[in-house]
This record gives structure tokens, sequence and C-alpha cells, in this order.
């Protein structure tokens, strides 16, 4: 029978063929390596499964002897270091040395790898490849972690392999490392804190990322063996932070949690017993540790994992939300800070953080309203279009009325980088960038019209990000600018205009610049740095000193930090650098164009910068408070392209940019017309083509301006002056008030105005109701500007004005019903109605233009009287009660009679013949009519600004105190702030302090006054408004002494109107003394001595009534208690201003009102101003700050209550149509 092998078929085992010694004495280098190359190369080929074990004994021992273990040649230790790998390859699983001589081997190999593997280029390269590649695939490298100092070898192998993987190899070599160090780590039965500082130092490199070999390779190792490196990483960080938990800095508790947050981002699966110690230190009693948890947790959340970590850890992700509302503000800080990166995490992630930052945007502390704000200019385009809800986005540009300047910057900044991400997308119609974004811009302007503290943050980010100059672009050629696209600049100007209301059109104008008197107190600190000359002053150095400190005082006080502008303005004018004054003066230039305001602008930035760079942004917000970098000179052409263009009556986007590009040459022509100087041919042009009506009435507007302006500016051919006098005696009142007006101050004046003038007269009677509006408002223009021409005519013109127009009852058409409303929008007015209105104003500029002649009185009285009974009539003169007249007509005539008389009360003269009448013309802001009221208030304001009313004018502003529309009680509040800021020592002292004795004897000749409790209570809270905005600790003395000397005058009308003054003086008192608790302040005695008014009190006849009066009480017994609840109501100091919002108005005394229409505003094209004031209807003072104007779009949904007495009488106000300007949202595209 034949033998059998043990397995039918199968090979027998190979025996090494190698038989020569490798250890002999005396060999040669050569030698040695030669053995060895040729016994790696029968190793590497012989199979682990058919190999004969004893064949290899001889050699595994002779590897491991010291001569080729230390052996000084390379090649000779790389050869054998394959070898010995080969050999545990095919000895595998167990291996044929001892623990010691195991330990040897294995250091041996990563000595050999750590001192000689340093490129792929490197000598014996490929033996180091082999070496790595058995570890790697035979993973006899697990051997080590059964050695009695295997942590010691360990510990050793990571140092080594972390070291080698740092230089230029092959992915493979790190590939081969990495499995390497992932079979140790799981073999291992613990690894010690060495090896893992090992492997967390790879993490702690702050610049460490993925491209790096040896960042790669720990996240490699470290997420195949998560689940081992588990415990020990949290006994890792928990370790390190209890054992420097007692330190003072916490600065070893801030690097581990930074470590966990970078081991976070990339490897996720070590932390999940991390991740409860991280929560147990959001309830830490130590708010510092709080606030470094709450940092790297949501820094944590934020990053890539950060879905996953808030789904597996729900209560940790529910424990960082709760820190929002942590008791320190460092927390709740980091809290925010860390937030940011939640924007692009799932939605229901972003959902929650988003309503939690929204509950941070009225946090009381400043800096984390601040950083919940900043948070949105970090975020790019998309994450902002797809994540941030529209809602929070008004929620922020809430903030921009913050009363903190550091949070309306970072709420305005913000919206505006936003709006600068989105208006390539705006421009080019998408409809999701413009639901969410268009509507910044005027969001921003109409903030300005709010709060007048953040006009300067507006002015910054509306150049920076929404309206900017062209970039500086140097001509390679030489040193200036190269070309700018003058027409794109000007039709951003339009395409942001589409989205904006009336109102922020208005504000976007005051930012502009065109409205300042030049030159502006910018221009005259220029000049005072020239003549100051660096405080090198030949002579009159006292008068050139004190002129330019004036000037700076002047000029600072408009900016939200008035001490630091100072400083930086002062340090400026001490550089006397005069290059740097020729480029401010060029950039303050109406006559510079675009392109030489970007390069000035860019010089004189960095010449300042260099000078010193702590001035810079002073200096910049200066430049973008004179300079015309939203519309200048090299607008004009493409404005009047874009003007020409209109064609129909549909809204496309074409007419749209066409009305708002007449919006902004009219106020150019209104206030700033040298900039139309370089455009006179095409103006021309524009006015005899004809083209549509648009053109004409900007065209006639621009040439009346620019004639008034300098009458050889605009050459008045026979053609041209035909043109004109067809409009002048036209029946577009719009045409004819600037043809007009060009005549009036043309060269040939004398010759043409009588004609024209004569010609409208003898017409009157025939002319059609629209040729007789025409005809009026030309003659307003003669009157007003060639008087001479007026009074050849004067006599026929206004007996028609009386007999024909005025005297005539409003009736309503016959065909119209009364609908109950007290108003009639613009576009709504009748022919007749505009008639009377504009026969008002013939007779007011008739009136002014004499007021320095010597028939002044009697040309005035009869219009004074006139004007007069209008009010006393509510708005008629027919003189026949029996005749029902039309109420809507009858509110805007008594508005043109009320604001008349105030006009008319600039002139010394005839104010003091309207003295008696002052407290009828005052009770015009409290018309039943909503309208009336607020019309009546824009048109007072600029006058008070100005400085163009007697003190006593002031007081109007005090009596909107039970107005039922906010809008009108914080439009007059503001312009008190504003006037406390503008206004010097003297002039605040003279205009709102010493008219409270006014106040007092105003409210006790109101005919609401009586001495019943609910009607003192209402008067009283006239004197709690004035004490809210005027009392002060500074003026409360002053104050209380006026109400203590209004006891020892008296009334010199009646005996009734002198108690009733007494009894205002004692509540007056009261409220002092309750203001002055409330707030902590003491009331000393006043030190000074006052005259008080005597055109409206008089001395007591004599001491003993004197003291009668002094000891008598007036008010009730128990007045004390009612009029400190007036008080209880006011809060001590409010936290927040938030932007005024529709509420239910109080209830004041009286009947109740009905709830107003919102209205377009008035046309103020015809209310212009005279005797030099630039325009009565802007709010806007030269490098001033505007008078805010509160219009939020709202109806007020209550009825309110106006007041008893002639209030009560008065008719139910009208409401006010919804017509505020429309946001044009995308216009329909052009045909």
């Amino acid at each position: 029978m034949v033998a059998q092998t043990r397995h039918a078929g199968q090979p027998s085992p190979k025996k090494l063929a190698f038989r020569e010694k490798l250890v002999t004495k005396g060999q040669s280098n050569d030698a040695l390596l030669k053995k060895l190359k040729t016994l790696h190369s029968e190793l590497a080929e012989m199979d682990q499964d058919l190999v004969d074990m004893n064949s290899l004994s001889n050699v595994r021992k002779e590897l491991v002897n010291s001569s080729i273990m230390l052996h000084k040649d390379r090649g000779v230790k790389a050869y054998a270091a394959c070898c010995m790998a080969d050999v545990l390859r095919l000895y595998a699983p167990d291996a044929p040395y001892t623990q010691a001589e195991l330990r040897d081997i294995f250091q041996f190999f990563f000595k050999q790898l750590s001192n000689n593997l340093k490129s792929s280029d490197v000598t014996y390269y490929n033996q180091y490849f082999h070496l790595l590649e058995s570890l790697s695939t035979v993973q006899s490298v697990v051997l080590v972690c059964d050695l009695p100092n295997a942590d010691e070898v360990i510990l050793g192998i990571f140092r080594d392999l972390f070291a080698v993987v740092r230089r230029d190899l092959p992915k493979k070599i790190e590939t081969f490392m990495a499995d390497i160090l992932v079979a140790i780590v799981n073999e291992s039965s613990s690894l010690s804190g060495d090896v893992l500082e090992v492997i967390m130092a790879q993490f702690m490199d702050k610049n460490a990322r993925v491209e790096q070999p040896a960042y790669r390779l720990t996240v490699n190792v470290c997420n195949q063996t998560a689940d081992k490196l588990q415990r020990n990483v949290a006994l890792y960080f928990t370790d390190n932070i209890v054992s420097n938990s007692e330190e003072e800095d916490f600065e070893q508790i801030r690097t581990a949690h930074d470590l966990i947050k970078r081991v976070h981002a990339s490897c996720p699966d070590l932390l999940p017993s991390v991740i409860p110690q991280l929560e147990e230190e959001l309830h830490a009693d130590a708010s510092t540790l709080r606030a470094i948890a709450t940092q790297v947790l949501g820094e944590m959340f934020s990053d890539k994992a950060g879905g996953d970590l808030a789904r597996n850890h729900p209560s940790t992700w529910n424990a960082w939300l709760g820190r929002k509302a942590d008791k320190s503000p460092a927390v709740r800080l980091k809290f925010v800070e860390a937030s940011k990166g939640l924007y692009s995490m799932p939605i229901e992630m972003t959902e929650v953080i988003e309503s939690a930052l929204n509950g941070k945007l009225l946090d009381p502390d400043e800096k984390i309203r601040a950083a919940v704000c900043k948070i949105y200019s970090q975020l790019d385009y998309e994450t902002a279009v797809h994540h941030l809800s529209e809602h929070h986005l008004k929620a922020i540009a809430g903030r921009v009325a913050d009363k903190k300047s550091a949070v309306r910057f970072e709420a305005a900044n913000s919206l505006a980088k936003l709006y600068s991400l989105a208006y390539p997308e705006i421009e080019n119609n998408n409809l999701i960038a413009i639901s969410k974004f268009s509507w910044i811009p005027d969001e921003l302007l109409r903030m300005t019209t709010i709060v007048v503290d953040c006009r300067t943050v507006v002015e910054q980010v509306l150049s920076e990000y929404i309206l900017p100059l062209p970039p500086y672009t140097p001509n390679p050629l030489n040193d200036r600018v190269a070309e700018v696209d003058e027409t794109a600049w000007t039709d951003r100007l339009l395409n942001v205009m589409r989205y904006l209301t009336d109102q922020s059109i208005t504000a976007l104008i005051v930012l502009s610049n065109l409205k300042p008197n030049r030159p502006t107190a910018i221009d005259v600190f220029v000049d005072a740095c020239v003549q100051y000359n660096g405080g090198v002053i030949d002579e009159n150095e006292e008068k050139v000193t004190q002129k330019l400190n004036k000037i700076i005082e002047l000029v600072s006080a408009y900016f939200p930090d008035p001490a630091k502008m100072k400083d930086d303005l002062k340090t400026f004018a001490k550089f006397n650098e005069p290059r740097l004054y020729k480029l401010l003066k060029i950039c303050l230039n109406v006559d510079t164009d675009l392109k030489g305001l970007v390069k000035a602008q860019h010089d004189f930035i960095r010449r300042s910068e260099q000078n010193s760079s702590t001035i810079t942004s002073s200096m910049t917000a200066l430049l973008r408070r004179g300079s015309l970098h939203i519309m200048n000179t090299s607008s004009i052409p493409t404005l009047l392209q874009r003007l020409q263009r209109a064609h129909g009556t549909t809204m496309t986007k074409t007419n749209l940019a066409a009305n708002h590009a007449q919006v902004l040459l009219t106020n150019i022509a209104k206030f700033c017309p040298p900039l139309l100087k370089p455009h006179v041919d095409e103006i021309i042009t524009v006015v005899e083509d004809g083209k549509n009506d648009k053109t004409v009435v900007v065209g006639l507007q621009a040439l009346a301006s620019l004639v008034k302006l300098d009458p050889l500016l605009v050459p008045m051919s026979s053609s041209t002056v035909e043109v004109i006098q067809k409009h002048a005696l036209g029946s577009n009142h719009r045409h004819s008030k600037f043809a007009a007006r060009t005549f009036a101050f043309c060269e040939q004046k004398d010759n043409i105005c009588g004609a024209v003038v004569e010609s409208i007269a003898d017409s009157l009677n025939e002319a059609s109701e629209d040729q007789l509006v025409a005809h009026l408002v030309s003659l307003g223009q003669f009157a007003r500007f060639v008087p001479d021409a007026f009074e050849q005519k004067s006599d026929v013109i206004t007996a028609f004005l009386l007999r024909k127009l005025l005297m005539v009852p409003s009736q309503l058409p016959d065909d119209v019903e009364d609908d109950g409303e007290e108003w009639v929008e613009d576009d709504e007015v009748s022919d007749n109605l505009k008639a009377k209105i504009a026969a008002l104003k013939v007779l007011r500029y008739r009136t002014i233009s004499h007021a320095n002649s010597k028939n002044a009185i009697d040309i005035s009285t009869p219009v004074l009287k006139m004007l007069v009974t209008v009010l006393d009539r509510g708005g008629s003169l027919a003189g026949n009660d029996a005749i029902e007249e039309d109420r809507k007509a009858l509110s805007r005539i008594r508005l043109q009679a009320a604001i008349s008389l105030m006009y008319l009360s600039t002139i010394p003269t005839y104010a003091e013949a309207l003295a008696p009448k002052f407290l009828r013309l005052a009770l015009t802001v409290q018309d039943t009519c909503f309208n009336v009221r607020m019309s009546f208030l824009q048109k007072l304001l600029p006058l008070l600004f100005y400085r163009k009313l007697p003190a006593k004018y002031h007081l109007i502003l005090f009596l909107t105190a039970h107005d039922p529309e906010e809008d009108i009680k914080q439009k007059a509040a503001a312009a008190v702030s504003g006037l406390l800021k503008k206004l010097p020592p003297d002039s605040r002292t003279e205009n709102l302090e010493f008219i409270f004795i006014r106040l007092l004897h105003l409210l006790a000749h109101h005919p609401d006054f009586a001495v019943s409790r609910s009607e003192l209570q209402d008067i009283a809270k006239y004197v709690q408004f004035y004490l809210e905005l005027i009392g002060s600790e500074e003026t409360i003395s002053l104050l209380y002494h006026l109400a203590s000397k209004g006891k020892t005058v008296r009334d010199p009308e009646s005996q009734v109107y002198s108690e009733n003054l007494y009894a205002m003086c004692e509540i007056a008192q009261e409220l002092i003394k309750l203001r002055a608790q409330h707030n902590n302040w003491t009331i000393p005695t006043y030190p000074g001595k006052i005259k008080l008014p005597p055109d409206i009190i008089r001395p007591q006849p004599n001491a003993e009534i004197a003291n009668k009066i002094a000891k008598q009480t007036f008010l009730p017994e128990d007045a004390s208690s009612w009029i400190a609840e007036i008080v209880a109501t006011v809060p001590k100091e409010k936290k927040e201003r938030k932007v005024p919002t529709k509420r239910k108005a109080p209830t004041t005394n009286g009947h109740s009102k009905r709830s107003r229409k919102k209205r377009k505003p008035v046309d103020s094209s015809d209310e212009e101003q005279f005797d030099g004031l630039t325009d009565a209807t802007d709010v806007e003072m030269s490098d001033g700050p505007p008078v805010p104007y509160v219009d939020d779009g709202e109806e007020s949904p209550a009825e309110e209550q106006l007041g008893r007495g002639a209030r009560s009488k008065a008719k139910a106000r009208a409401k006010r149509k919804s017509k505020t300007s429309r946001k044009a949202g995308t216009p329909s595209s052009d045909a």
C-alpha cells in the first residue's frame, strides 16, 4: 500500500534555502549586506502557511544579534529590519523571541524609520516601505502590548510615527502608520496618559487642518478607535479640568475646552463621555466656568457634527439654550457669540436659536445686544437668504434706535452688509432677495427721522455698503483716477429708491447734504484752520483762535461723541498741512465731479491716517457730513436721461426710475442749484422739447433756480423767453410757478414781469378753474420776488381774491355726499380749493415783500385780520352760517391760514401785531383734523430750528402732550431733544427754559382749563410733558423759581385768569418737587435774577395783595395725591428706546376722536422759504441733526379724546387715507 501524505494534494512545507552565517568575524559590510539582501528576498517570497519553521531557527537568532542591530551601516540595518519583520510574519501569531528581544526588535524598527525615513528619495526607501507595510498588514506590532514595559515602547512608537508622518512622504506610508497605531490601540488593555497626550497634542495646534499629515493621521486613528478611546479621553479631560479647577485665571481649563472643541470638529465619536461633563459645567457656581462651557458647547453645536450632537444629547442642548438667561452677562455674551454658526444647522436648530437671539436683542446689557446684532454682519449671502427670517431682520432693525451707540452701529452695519451682499440679486429682480432685503435702506433711513442719534451710523453704513462711491482705481499711466462709471453709480441710487417710502426719500435727501446753506459749518472750519496756521499767527491771534474754537464747538456738537470729535478737529487744525486743507475743500466743493471726489476723498483719508490714525474715523465722518457723496453734478446727465424715458402711466421700472429722478432733480434745483451749472444747455433743451410733463416741470424749476443763483447763467434768447412765457400764462400751475420765478430773477425782469402780471390780472374773471390756479400761483411768485410789478395791479387782484374767491362759501358739489371726513388728499383737491389756498399765499407773499416798506402796517393789517378770522371761523370767510361748507376744504384753508400767520410771525413787526392772537394760532396744533396738526407742526419745526420765530412759539411743541396720535407727540418730543442739543446755552435758556412761565400762563388761558380734578389733571399733564423733556438736575432750580415767581404777579386780563395762573404755578411746583424726589435731585435756590415777560403779566398793585396770594392755596386739598399719580406713571429710567409703535392713545378729556387715516405728505414745493431761509419744510439744519418725523404706517385702533371747551365742540377729526408712499416692489417690465 502506498504511503499517503498528511493532506492529499497539499504541497509540503518549504524550507529556507539560505544557509550562510550572518554573523562571522572579519566579514565586510558589503558581504553582510549581500547576505541580508539574499535572505530578505527569500523570506519575502515565503508563504506563512507553507514554511518549515525549523529552517528559520538559525537566521531568526542571528538577526537579533547585537552586531547586526547595532551595525553602523544603514543598509545592513534596513535589510535586517525587513528580515525581522518577515520572520515575525512567518511565525505569526506566535513570536519566536523572548519579551526582551521583542522590545529590542520593535525599538530597532521604529528607530530605523525615525532616523532614516525622511522622504521618498532616501536610500533604502523601498526597505522602509516594506517594513511599514509588513507591520501594517501582519500587525505583528501588537506584540508590544504584551511586553512588561509596553507603555514605554508604545509611547516611543507613537512619538516616532508622528514625527515621521510630518515629512514629505506618500499617503500610502501614512495609511500604514494609521493601521499600525490603530492595531496598537485596539490591542492595548489601556493606554497610558503619555500616549493620550501625544494624540491630543496633535489637536492643540490652532492652525491644524486636514491638509497636514500629522493631524490627518490623528483623526484617522481616533475615528477608527473611538470606542476604545472614549473612556481614556473622558478621564483625560476630567483629570485635566479637575486638577486645574482651583486656578484663578482658568487658563488651563480654557485650553482643555479648546481642545475638546477641536477634537469634536474632527472626531466627535471620542467625546460621548465628555459631553455630560460639559453639561454639568453649564450649571457650575463659577460664572467663568459656565462661560467657558457655554462658548465651547456653542461652537461644538455649530460645527458639522453639531446636529448629531444636539440629537444625541438633548439635555445638553437644552441646558446650553438655558444659558441665554444666565444671571451673568459674561455667560449670556458667550452664548450669543457662539450662536453664529448655528444658522447653517438643520432648520429645527435654526428656529430655536433665532427665537433665543430675538429675545437677546432686548437684553439689558448693551454688549449682548451689540453682539447679537454683530452676528449678522458675519453671515454669507446664502446663509442669510435661506436661514434668516425677515421677522428677525426687522427685530435687528429695531436696534438701530437703541440708546447705546455700539448697539446702533452693529445693527445698522449688519443690515447694510446684508443688503450689499443681496444688491446684485435685487438689481436682477430676484423676488426672494427683494422680499427679504430690499426694505433695509428704507428702514435705516426711517430711523434717522425717529432717533436723531442714529444719523451718524446710518450715514456711515449708507456710504460704505448701500450707496458707496466707486472704488479708487489709480490709472497705471499717471497719478489720476481711472475712469469711473457715473451712470452705474447714479442708477444704483435710483434702484435703492425703488423701495423707499416718501418719508425715507426725504431722509435720504437730508443725508445727501444737498440742503445745508453754503458755505457750511465745515467749510468755515477749513477756512479757520487755514487762518490758524497750526498756531503760528502773525496778527489777531486771539480772534483767530477764538473763531476756530467756536466753529469746532459748533461742528462737533452734531456728532455722537462731541468730545472726541472736538479733540480730533483740534488735532487736525494743528497739522497745518495745506495739502489736507485743499483735499478737504475739493471734497466739500459742489463743483467737484464724481471722479474728483473719489480721488480727493481717498487721498484725504490716506494722508490723515499718515498724520494720525486716531482721527481717521472722525475725519471720515466729517467727510460724509459735508461732501456730496450720494449725488453730485455727475449725476445730472443720467437723471435727465432717466426722466426723459418716462412714458405712459403704468408703474414700470422705467417710469418709477423717472419719478425718482424727478424727485432728485427737484431737490437739487431747490437746495443746491450750483450742481446744475455745467448742464444749462441740456436743461434748456429739455424745456423746449417738452417730451413729458415731468421734464418740463423739472427743467423750469432748474432754470428758475439757476437764474436766481446768477441771471447770467441762463442765456435768455427770444425763443427761450417765448417758451417760458407760454408756460407762465398756461394752465399748469407747476409750470406757471417756475416760469414766473424765472422771469422774476432774469435780467429782463423789468420789461417782462409787468406785462405778464397785467395780462394775468386782465384775464382773472374769464379764466377757467385750472387756469385760475396757475395764474394765482404765478402772481404769488411776482408778489414775492418782484413786488413793484405786482403792485401795478394789486388793487384789482386783491379785490378779486377776496370777493370772488375767499368770501365765497366752499360748498360740496351737488353730486358729492358728505362722508364725514375732514381732509382731502392732494390728488383730490378741487381747482376751487387750490385757488383759495393760492390766494392766501398771494396775500401772504405780498405782505412779506412789504415788511420793510413804510406802508407795511397798512398792507398787513387787513391780511392779518383776515387770516385770524379764517382760524376763528374754522376755515371760512363766507360769514353765512346758514350755508354748510365742505369740511375738507375748511381744514385745508384754516391750515394755510395758520401757516401764513406763522410765517408772518417771523417778521418782528407782524409778530408784535399778532401777539394777542398767539393762543389761537398755537391751538392749531390741537386741531380736530390730524393732517392739520401734523402739517402745522412740520412747518413750525424748521422755523424754530433756524430761530426765525419768537421764543414763545416753542410752547406749541408742548401742546402736543394730549395728542391722540403718538407720532405727533413723538415728533414734537424729538424736536425738543434736537433743540436741546443744537442751541447754545444762552439760547437754550431763553427759548426752552424761560418760556416755562409762558407755558403756565398759556395753560391758564387754555379753553380746557377748569378747576375740577379731572380737568386739572389733564392740564397738569402738559406741565409734566414739559418737565420730562426740559426738567433736569441743571434746570430744575430755574423752573421751580419761575413757578414760584408766578404767584407774585397777576394776569392783566382778569382776576379769573390770575387765579388760573396761580393754580398752574402750584401744580408746576408740586410736579417739580416730585420729579426731583423721583430722581434724587436737590432743588437749590436759583442764584440769578429774573425779569418776567411784561407782555403777559403785571406786578401786584401792592405788597398786601402779594402776601395774601402767596399764603393762599388755589388747588383743591387733595391735589397732592392726584398730582403724585401723574408722576407715578412715568418710569424712572427707560432701559430701552424702541421704535414707536401704535398703541391705544391715552384718554384725555372730552369727546372721543376717530382713528385717523394715513396720508401722503403734503406737497411742500409751494411752501418755499423767504428772507434767506433755505426751506420751511426742511427739518435739517446746516451740518446739524434732522428733526425726527414719525410715521410708521399703522392706523391707531383706539378712539381718542382731545379736550373740553373749544376742543370738545370741534367736529370729529378725519381718518387719513392709507396712502403711504408705495414701496415699489418689483415693477412690471417695460413694454
